[in-house]
């Protein structure tokens, strides 16, 4: 293959399934020999991710990366928008923060100002590696949008790369929304979209061939694969703000619980909730369920209170008590019974908070579990962390404004550990397979639950399974050898024009 080959993969809809779409295609690539990058010039998420080298991008790019085999850089998703409101976003290029705009003012001419650090990052990887594969955003149909572009088909026009439309099935509507996505597009950008890849399907694929057919007809481009309705992947979120998570519940492997009791995990649905992908690892463990929650009975049955991360603690801490649940977590601690509270749920348990950069609301109380006090810092902390909790090495990553001055308890990461109330910054510390374990144990023997943690779970296996279950989709349920042709070479030539076309 000559290098620098490509291919984006767009979709009709958010969440139709272009992250895993884009991480199967790795999969599949590189087990073919194939040196491949993933590639998403701007993604907007509250779960981010640290790099080696002390860059801050999504979640779902390090998890693409992952599929690839390669270790994830910054040149991956060269702009990250981590939400602050409804409105405003700050805005990561490289791998750091620099500054916080509204969405006005981003797509006013910010966006297009940052175009150029796009094509040069893919351009980088192309030179490097034999193929990418890109990662669209939203829909490339946003007409009110197509202008200032640098993520759909502004990128794949810059690197003449071929568009393949993923849509979600399983929602309804996925003929009118590939007809129609294309039929919104200008003639240039028409010009890319190669076809189409059906995703989520359930039942006999022979019923949906005419269907395709007919599409075909209509739109002169081909679907590519139909891919089936896959359970359990359990691969990461890539937006907290879309997630439906009143009474969600987290996926967790069929194997039965080791001991004779399950181990009951409530997780508090705080606002700009980020990083919450952390309980993953813990709903992998057999026996262990895991739930978001927002009201204070939903803590009544569990073993365990998580208090996620946020991209504002300010304004979570006063969600919690709101709602009740604040009162409800320090009766908990009261009564001995487990919460963990990571970064900036961490800082919410702490005594004081002084925050003149996230919310600017100056002091704040915290829930006076942990004697921990917190001021926000215009700099933000971005590290890999290595260190050693409750006997077990432990590997995270930290990304927070809030800097913590611990004044007592016992040592626990970075954070400090009274009775059965747990804080650190550490994010992914319990993807630690020992470290894990033993934090269960502890929690299951405060909480008076006869739950074993299981011996030989690896959280590491399960994420490659599940990548190799991506990677065995497009496998499997994909025309790889026309995906591997147009990576090779390009657009198919003679595409038709669909009417209207986009707008003048």
């Amino acid at each position: 293959m000559s290098k620098g080959g490509g291919l984006l993969v767009a979709g009709t809809t958010s969440d139709a399934g272009k992250s895993v779409v884009t991480a199967g295609i790795c999969r599949w690539l590189v087990r073919q020999g194939v040196r491949v990058a993933p590639f998403k010039g701007q993604n907007m998420s509250l779960n981010s991710f640290v790099t080696r080298e002390g860059a801050e991008i999504g979640r779902a790019q390090a998890m693409q990366a992952q599929a690839a085999r390669v270790e994830p850089t910054a040149l991956m998703n060269p702009v990250l928008l981590k939400p602050g409101s409804d409105r405003s976003s700050q805005v990561v290029l490289m791998g750091r923060p620099v500054g916080e705009l509204s969405a006005r003012g981003y797509h006013g001419g910010r966006q297009q100002a940052l175009f150029g650090t796009v094509v040069e990052c893919l351009e980088e990887l192309r030179s490097t590696y034999d193929a990418v594969i890109c990662e669209g955003a939203g829909s490339p149909a946003e007409i009110n949008l197509r202008r200032n572009d640098i993520v759909n088909m502004g990128i794949a026009r810059a690197a003449r790369f071929p568009v393949v439309v993923v849509g979600d099935i399983d929602r309804g509507g996925v003929f009118a929304q590939f007809f129609g996505t294309t039929a919104l597009l200008a003639p240039e950008d028409q010009e890319l979209i190669a076809g189409y890849l059906v995703n989520k399907f359930r039942g006999d694929v022979t019923l949906l061939e005419p269907g395709l057919d007919m599409l075909l007809g209509l739109t002169g481009r081909r679907t590519f694969g139909v891919l089936p309705y896959a359970h359990g992947l359990g691969i990461d979120e890539e937006d907290g703000l879309r997630v439906s998570l009143r009474g969600a519940v987290r996926e967790s492997v069929v194997a039965p619980p080791v001991g004779e009791d399950v181990l009951r995990v409530a997780v508090c649905a705080v606002p700009l909730m980020s990083n919450f992908t952390d309980v993953d690892a813990l709903a992998a463990e057999p026996g262990v369920v895991v739930r978001f929650v927002d009201r204070p009975e939903e803590l009544a049955d569990a073993d365990l209170v998580v208090v996620p991360g946020t991209r504002g603690t300010v304004r979570a801490l006063a969600w919690l008590r709101e709602r009740g649940l604040a009162d409800a977590i320090v009766r908990r601690a009261a009564e001995g019974r487990p919460v963990l509270g990571v970064c900036g749920g961490f800082q919410a348990l702490g005594e004081h908070i002084e925050d003149e950069v996230e919310s600017r609301a100056g002091e704040v109380p915290g829930l006076g579990l942990l004697p921990v006090r917190v001021r926000f810092a215009p700099e933000k902390t971005l590290a890999r962390p290595v260190g050693e909790a409750l006997g077990e090495r432990v590997e995270g990553y930290e990304i927070h404004h809030g800097v913590a001055d611990v004044r007592g308890g016992e040592p626990f990461l970075d954070g400090c550990r009274v009775g059965a109330v747990w804080g650190t910054h550490w994010h992914g510390s319990l993807e630690s397979d020992g470290f894990r374990r033993a934090f269960l144990a502890e929690v299951a023997r405060a909480a008076g639950r006869r739950f074993v943690p299981a011996p030989d779970t690896s959280f590491g296996a399960l994420r490659e399974e599940q990548l190799d279950t991506l990677g065995d989709l497009i496998e499997e349920h994909a025309d790889t050898d026309a995906l591997w042709k147009l990576i090779e070479q390009g657009p198919p030539t003679g595409l038709p024009f669909i009417a209207p076309g986009a707008p003048s």
